[in-house]
């Protein structure tokens, strides 16, 4: 059994990815209204060790050692914010060439400022930023940071950090119906993103259940209002839509209860992709699923016609 691993699941972005969870259950520093697993339940902005980096490091060897994957990325993008592990640093350092992968980290990007936070990633080899708003309203409204932070300082952070950073940047925008799609907003965000020269700008939409019924995907024309604006500024063959479903886990590793468990705490899975991978496995996928729900370990919540598998960690 793994405890700190979850997937490998297939990514545009980062071919086949192993999630690493280093910090607990909803522990972030935003609480954003589309975010796939619920509304934030710890609002933090204090770094500590929530777990023994030794023990993540080598759960993640394990791993590898054992399932064998043939692995682009092990990254770092847990069910909150994986900039609040204030041992993040060492954990990179002892997985960077050790695997046959690289080593991401998917951030909200709102500690960069700190100079401790920026440091601690500058062994990774690819960083993703969050970039959804750059206006205050907006950036309040969209991301619902902590009352500590101050936006002025989150942008400055990341600019700092792109300066320094020798790996590879990307940037990742998530559109919320008639929220931040407004011409005006979107430019000034991909202005913003010009300054962090990142090697892909992705915009994406919500398709998983948002934790707010409100956040609704961006409408066809302000996803292509937005990928325009991003392109002229940005310049041709910079931009990338993420507009859909990432392709399904191509497989179950490990345990298959176990293997749902973890990836479903992190990554909410389609009902149908679950039987899929499953099926490879198990006879009756049907049980594995049905045996979890009733132990109250996982939900099924419906969203834009399809049902969902989510980690249930509270009464919901």
């Amino acid at each position: 059994m793994y405890r700190y691993v979850f997937g490998p699941v297939r990514s545009r972005r980062l071919g086949l990815s192993l999630g690493v969870n280093n910090v607990p259950y909803k522990t972030c520093s935003y609480s954003c209204i589309y975010c796939q697993l619920g509304r934030t339940t710890n609002l933090s902005v204090e770094r500590r060790c929530f777990f023994d980096w030794r023990e993540i490091v080598n759960d993640v060897k394990k791993f590898v050692q054992e399932q064998r994957p043939a692995l682009d990325y092990v990254t770092f993008v847990p069910d909150g914010e994986p900039t609040l592990d204030a041992c993040i640093g060492k954990e990179i350092e002892a997985l960077k060439g050790e695997l046959g992968a690289g080593v991401a980290v998917l951030t909200n990007a709102s500690l960069l400022w700190a100079p401790e936070v920026a440091e601690d990633l500058m062994d990774a080899d690819l960083v993703s930023l969050k970039v959804d708003a750059v206006t205050e309203r907006l950036w309040r409204l969209v991301n619902r940071p902590h009352p500590s932070l101050v936006l002025e300082r989150v942008l400055d952070g990341m600019v700092d950090f792109s300066r320094s950073f020798r790996g590879t940047i990307i940037t990742e925008t998530m559109l919320v119906r008639g929220l931040n799609t407004s011409r005006e907003e979107l430019e000034a965000v991909a202005r913003f993103i010009g300054q962090l020269s990142p090697a892909k700008a992705y915009i994406a939409v919500p398709v998983r259940p948002p934790a707010e019924p409100f956040a609704e995907p961006a409408t066809e024309e302000e996803v292509v209002r937005a990928y325009v604006t991003f392109s002229q500024v940005l310049g041709s063959g910079r931009t990338e839509m993420i507009t859909s479903q990432e392709p399904p886990p191509e497989r179950a590793y490990g345990d298959p209860g176990t293997w749902l468990l973890n990836t479903v705490s992190v990554h909410p899975l389609r009902y149908n992709y679950a039987l899929k991978v499953l099926g490879s496995a198990v006879k009756e996928p049907e049980r594995i699923i049905e045996g979890l729900v009733e132990a109250g370990l996982i939900a099924k919540v419906d969203f834009q016609g399809h049902t969902y598998l989510v980690r249930r960690f509270a009464k919901m």
